[in-house]
């Protein structure tokens, strides 16, 4: 039996070659090759193992008609192009938590830094002088943390800041009060948090929702004399809002592992700010860290080639052989059906309940609901996948809940998707056209089919005479093209002068000013832009 072979085209820790080969694996090291390079090589290889220098593109994919598994050590992918990957059959593994001690580690580091102001200081000492008037700093012990994201890397960071006698407070929209007890932090909403901590850390994914988490705004609401330390993600922070209070002295200090735009510009208006520090996205340079994720994905890429297991995967759920062929499309259908749920609803989500009946009743649950859960989740966090997702909404404290009915209803198959936010429900349903076309099938108590696919408006309205009309010409004005209408009345009762909802699949994603222009028209109740 010939032995899958792995190409490690980014430098790694050597150990992860030596996996590879007592796993059962050829393995060539070649690193450094330009994109022409790679692509002339990488149709001989079953799997492909990379960092960050290398950039999977569609041509690169197109050329790799062996490959099988690519594997990220670490837990970015952004040099993966993921769609492309799953169209040709390769699955994506990352490691998602092989850098957390080692990031949570630099934040305290950064925090330390702030404190006792030792980046200027040791510039000044080594340029001759004796600068010790200069520099007034304050102590952690007692001052009160601000965790913005209790995740995986700032439950760490609490830990180290509780061992220092700080005391911490989080804000996280999906920490429960029992979550935070185990913590021993105080759960806290993003005002407070503001309003009363002495030192901020910031530790979520860049999404719709968190840019800009502190904008201009809330960083004028921080206590005076805050200082704030970022090292998850740029784009978190207005920069020349933060600019400005650093130099207002509103804000003390300020220590940024991660920038809007890497490299920054060499202008950038933060550096020779007094207060400000910086690193070059150190979170994960450890060796430590770099040893860890070299040999995880290692072992997660040479357990797929060899024994067909699937760990950390961002495209597939982890299936048997056996179960595959007859639950991806319901796997596919209930991502879709998870995503439409997190962008309707956000963050806010407490409760979850997967429903299937007909011939989706004798499936294997499990793969499904991870399916739903990740494609909920992967509208708010870029580092969930399929296999990290219920644990994650477990540690949460998202109740889910699942349910088989051994009826058939109005379709052969149905799988039924209802999140609770507070005293709010929303349902969606989905069923499989053919066996494997997805076709949305209920949403908000209203009957419709529909693909769910590319840009689209969701709009609530009221059930009235000129609205569609006046929607389509405030389209037109814009210069944006509707693929597909789909229109109906809300159940149960669908009376006239009711509310409609209505599902727009469009040609272009919808600019701010497009959906400002849609939620200003007479009878309008709820605009929502969707992205599948």
């Amino acid at each position: 039996m010939t032995k899958p072979k792995v190409l490690i085209s980014d430098k790694m820790d050597p150990n992860a070659a030596r996996i590879f080969e007592e796993r059962g694996c050829d393995v060539d090291v070649i690193t450094g090759e330009t994109p022409e390079q790679l692509i002339a090589r990488i149709g001989e290889y079953d799997g492909l193992a990379i960092r960050s220098s290398t950039t999977v593109t569609d041509e690169i994919l197109a050329a790799a008609t062996n490959l099988k598994v690519i594997g990220r050590a670490g837990i970015g992918v952004d040099n993966v192009d993921i769609p492309k990957a799953s169209a040709r059959g390769v699955v994506v593994m990352n490691t998602p938590f092989g850098n957390s001690i080692t990031t949570a580690e630099h934040a305290i580091a950064m925090l330390l830094a702030l404190a006792r102001q030792i980046p200027e200081a040791n510039t000044r000492t080594q340029a001759g002088e004796w600068p010790k008037k200069d520099f007034m700093g304050v102590e952690v012990t007692g001052k009160t943390l601000g965790l913005i994201g209790a995740g995986n890397i700032g439950a760490i960071v609490a830990s180290r800041a509780q061992g220092l006698r700080m005391k911490v407070i989080a804000y996280d929209p999906f920490l429960t009060p029992d979550r935070a007890v185990e913590l021993g932090v105080e759960k806290v909403d993003l005002g407070m948090l503001v309003q009363r901590a002495d030192f901020i850390t910031l530790h979520t994914p860049l999404t719709d929702e968190t840019r800009n988490i502190l904008n201009r705004e809330r960083l004028e609401q921080c206590k005076p004399g805050v200082r704030i330390v970022n090292c998850a993600r740029g784009g978190l922070i207005d920069e020349l809002a933060l600019k400005d209070l650093l130099d207002s002295d509103h804000i003390a200090g300020a220590a940024l592992d991660v920038f809007a735009k890497e490299p920054p510009a060499a202008d950038h208006p933060l550096f020779g700010t007094p207060g400000f520090i910086c690193t070059p996205h150190l979170g994960a340079s450890t060796t430590e860290a770099q040893v860890n994720v070299a040999l995880q994905v290692a072992e997660q890429m040479a357990d797929y080639l060899v024994d067909g297991g699937v760990t950390n995967a961002l495209n597939v759920p982890s299936l048997s052989a056996e179960e595959a062929p007859r639950l991806r499309p319901y796997i596919a259908l209930g991502e879709k059906l998870g995503s439409l749920v997190g962008q309707l609803e956000g963050p806010d989500v407490n409760s979850l309940t997967i429903e299937v009946e007909g011939a989706a009743a004798e499936l294997n649950m499990k793969p499904i609901t991870a399916a739903v859960l990740a494609g909920m989740m992967r509208s708010w966090s870029d580092s969930i996948n399929m296999v990290n997702a219920p644990i994650l909404a477990k540690e949460r404290g998202l109740d889910v809940r699942e349910v088989r009915h051994g009826r058939e209803g109005n379709y052969h198959t149905l799988l039924r998707v209802t999140a609770t936010t507070g005293t709010r429900k929303r349902e969606v349903a989905g069923s499989l056209f053919g066996g494997s076309e997805m076709r949305l099938v209920e949403i908000a108590g209203t009957r419709i089919e529909t693909d769910l696919d590319g840009h689209m408006i969701y709009v609530v309205n009221e059930d009235a005479p000129g609205f569609i009309g006046r929607l389509g010409s405030t389209l037109g004005e814009a210069g944006v093209n509707i693929g597909n209408f789909h229109l109906g009345r809300r159940l149960p009762d669908r009376h006239r002068g009711g509310d409609a909802v209505l599902l727009l699949t469009l040609d272009q994603r919808p600019t701010p000013e497009v959906l400002d222009a849609i939620c200003e028209l007479e009878g309008v109740k709820k605009v929502k832009a969707l992205s599948f």
